[in-house]
């Protein structure tokens, strides 16, 4: 059973399931003991933060059919590291987080008050919004 909690309070939403996100590859920003960059952010990732990811030697955006890994586009929800939103926060290229879904661990990284100013309420399916 999940016991992880959002940074609101509350139960930690869904992420994104296509692609399947998480460090458990569970669709949700739950972490654990063996998630050692802390998976905990649920960011709606954008072509700068992509860009800026690759440069820093982060290709989110490159499929890896090994690893069952389609790539990124600007759109799809990602779990990813708190220190890695922090990095492209500092660079100006901070994807918005979805509050719900962002695991309450990443205040341990980022502070509430900057997640908030960065938040976006964007549905599941993205698809519903044309």
């Amino acid at each position: 059973m999940n016991d992880d909690r959002n940074v609101l309070g509350g139960e930690l939403a869904p992420c994104g399931t296509d692609p399947v996100t998480g460090f458990y590859r569970d669709g949700t920003c739950s972490t654990g003991p063996d998630d050692l960059g802390s998976h905990t952010v649920c960011a709606v990732v954008t072509q700068e933060f992509l860009a800026q990811q690759r440069e820093l030697g982060n290709d989110l955006a490159t499929p890896r059919p090994e690893f069952h890994f389609p790539g990124l586009r600007p759109g799809d929800r990602w779990c990813v590291v708190a220190a890695r939103w922090l990095q492209a926060l500092e660079a100006g290229v901070a994807p918005p987080v979805v509050l719900e879904a962002t695991n309450a661990q990443a205040t341990q990284v980022i502070p509430l008050e900057t997640l908030r100013r960065h938040a976006v309420d964007v549905p599941p399916d993205i698809r519903s919004l044309t």
